[in-house]
């Protein structure tokens, strides 16, 4: 008969520590004043993931959010998508293209390329803060977060923290440069699916992998942000929630009511 209750009080202890994330101040890591623009701040004329839209951040004091992947040639590019087609109308993937094809593209119609990270960082070194998400593919992980953090060496007074979906990338980071921020993004996978296995989607979904990665802050879908184990996260472990993507004021006030940090997307906070 014990083993009725003592069976399913331990499993319960075992879910709540695999939902472990770090305690942040109230400051988070003295990030928590600024807004994140969400691939900068962009509009139907300027492009996402831009100089432009990096720039108009900066001159309106927001942080921004950005996008990080691995070229073929191992360059480090700001871009989102894994595919091209969406923001330049070529159907290839970012990796399997080397930065000097990649540069002969441009965004949307306009004169603005697919930058470098090495020349997004200097708008912001001294400035504002970024939140930089490693866009790991086909197992790249620990070669685009070595790089990464290699190329974030040269600049010392740049404000930022580091985000993922990829919990092999976090895992890393905690392994090899603790030093530094790390968030887990994640969202209701169950429901989205994105592509992926039911399994995997599972264990995302429920922050399942936390208890090997640590993270800092867990970046939300702000619509998704009620799940329990969110909650749980934040309640039991006092790890950071930071809400994205915020897209109307309401959104925008009932996330600083809840004092998450916002990433924001067509506002203006």
């Amino acid at each position: 008969m014990i083993w009725i209750i003592f069976v399913p009080i331990v499993l319960l202890l075992l879910r709540l520590l695999t939902l472990r994330g770090k305690r942040s101040d109230s400051s988070f890591y003295g990030l928590g004043s600024y807004h994140y623009a969400h691939r900068g701040l962009h509009s139907d004329t300027v492009p996402e993931n831009s100089m432009t839209a990096f720039s108009l951040a900066v001159s309106r004091g927001y942080g921004a959010e950005l996008d990080v992947h691995l070229t073929k040639d191992r360059k480090l590019v700001v871009f989102h998508d894994e595919t091209l087609v969406r923001m330049t109308g070529d159907n290839r993937r970012v990796e399997q293209c080397t930065y000097a094809e990649l540069s002969q593209l441009r965004l949307k119609d306009t004169d603005e390329r697919i930058p470098l990270l090495q020349e997004v960082l200097p708008l912001f070194e001294g400035k504002t803060p970024l939140i930089i998400e490693l866009k790991a593919v086909k197992g790249n992980h620990a070669a685009l977060a070595r790089r990464v953090c290699k190329l974030l060496d040269d600049f010392p007074k740049l404000q930022f923290c580091t985000e993922s979906f990829d919990p092999r990338v976090l895992r890393w980071l905690k392994k090899h440069r603790p030093e530094i921020v790390r968030g887990q993004l994640s969202c209701n996978f169950i429901r989205t699916r994105s592509g992926l296995p039911l399994p995997l989607a599972f264990f995302l979904t429920g922050l399942w992998m936390n208890f090997l990665t640590v993270p800092h802050f867990v970046a939300y879908r702000f619509s998704d942000r009620k799940r329990l184990a969110v909650r749980l996260c934040r309640l039991l472990w006092g790890t950071k929630l930071v809400a994205w993507t915020v897209h109307t004021d309401e959104e925008k006030d009932a996330a600083l009511s809840e004092h998450m940090p916002i990433i924001f997307e067509h506002i203006l906070p």
